[in-house]
């Protein structure tokens, strides 16, 4: 049903409006912009920039504008309008929205027929990351606003050249791949801190087939890095961290200069929706707002996943299902999509994957190649070059 969207435009020109410029409203924009040029598009997002966020670990190598796309360019280029403001989202805002037809933000009304919140889960935060050790430990965040070699390099300068340890908290994707960058970063820079992964999960990456594991953990291994499995991370005082074990709850020091906490995404307040993405809020369906992306649930067979590739296949099927329901005929298309692969990164040349099915655990260069592959089409989607076919 992807290719035959359905769509039979009516005498008034839709207005849709999208809220979260990340990887599903992005992927909303584009769909909506190949399928018809009449549609009036506004994307509201506070920031200046598209940012592709689960690539921050390259910017060990990389800067960080080579992962931003100005907004004021996807403006040019899909004929669409960026509004820069934040919206605070739950269930009265959406009925109210529902209801009015209308996103009253400071500067101005903003009139829709069908609206979209494409906003993703944020992170997780934890009592031990507070403003006091703030300069001791860093946070998803702070690499979206500067290059993880600039962030490490100007932290190494304030320190002594006295040896010490770096900790990774989590041992999720993000945290796996910001702890082989760090490893390829401290190695270039011939800088003798040592590296150690805290996380609270009997092996890493648990929510992957065994393969995962073994593969990364034997790598750690080569590269000299500690784990410590089962332990949970407290706080960051100064040069120690403190931690408890999951087992005993016993608490102990460890000494640490730097501690880059990953912790995952919050699940709570995800917005549900019915399986063509139309949201459920206050006990009833709200026709003309759709949901995609990390914050929200799809009862479907479809993958709720929370990764770029599912978000970016409900921003598309929300938008094919946005230009139906505003057309001559409402035929919807659930959402079915099941996730293809995924692939960790750890480092430039080395990774670790599934494709097709989940215990085909892959690694090295026919990883690498599929990763590739994937982040080419992405950013051709960007440019306006749609290659997904469903």
């Amino acid at each position: 049903m992807a290719l035959l969207p359905l769509y039979i435009l009516k005498s008034t020109r839709p207005k849709i409006v999208i809220i979260g410029g990340g990887y599903a409203g992005l992927a909303a924009l584009t769909t909506l912009r190949r399928y018809s040029a009449d549609v009036e598009i506004t994307l509201i997002d506070p920031g200046t920039h598209h940012l592709k966020i689960t690539h921050l670990h390259e910017t060990f190598r990389y800067p960080l504008s080579d992962l931003q796309v100005s907004y004021t360019l996807l403006e040019q280029r899909f004929d669409c309008r960026h509004i820069r403001s934040a919206l605070t989202i739950d269930e009265a805002a959406l009925c109210q929205w529902q209801e009015r037809g209308c996103l009253q933000l400071k500067e101005e009304a903003v009139p829709f027929d069908y609206l979209l919140v494409a906003t993703g889960a944020r992170q997780n935060c934890l009592d031990g990351v507070s403003g006091d050790v703030a300069e001791n430990v860093l946070v998803l965040e702070d690499f979206c606003t500067a290059a993880g070699s600039d962030l490490l390099d100007t932290f190494l300068e304030k320190q002594d050249s006295a040896a010490s340890c770096i900790s990774v908290i989590g041992g999720g994707a993000t945290g796996i791949q910001f702890l082989f960058e760090l490893a390829g970063f401290l190695h270039r820079r011939r800088v003798s801190h040592s590296l150690r992964l805290i996380d609270d999960k009997a092996r890493v990456l648990q929510q992957f087939p065994p393969g995962f594991a073994s593969y990364i953990e034997k790598r750690m291994l080569e590269l000299d890095i500690e784990f410590f499995p089962g332990v949970y991370f407290l706080e960051q005082r100064n040069n120690q961290i403190l931690l408890e074990e999951q087992a005993s709850r016993r608490q102990f020091e460890l000494p640490s200069m730097l501690s880059l906490v990953f912790t995952g995404n919050r699940q709570n307040n995800l917005i549900e929706t019915n399986l063509f993405g139309q949201v459920k809020a206050g006990g009833k369906l709200l026709e003309n707002v759709f949901a995609a992306g990390d914050g929200s649930v799809y009862p479907s067979l479809g993958s709720n996943s929370m990764t770029a590739q599912s978000a970016v296949r409900k921003g598309k099927l929300a938008a094919r299902n946005m230009l139906r329901y505003s057309g001559l005929l409402k035929v919807l298309e659930p959402y079915l999509h099941r996730d293809l692969g995924y692939v960790v990164s750890l480092g430039p040349e080395d990774a670790v994957g599934w494709l097709v099915l989940e215990n085909n655990v892959v690694t090295g260069v026919p990883v690498m190649v599929i990763k590739e592959a994937v982040e080419t089409r992405y950013d051709l989607l960007l440019s306006g070059v749609d290659t997904y076919l469903v």
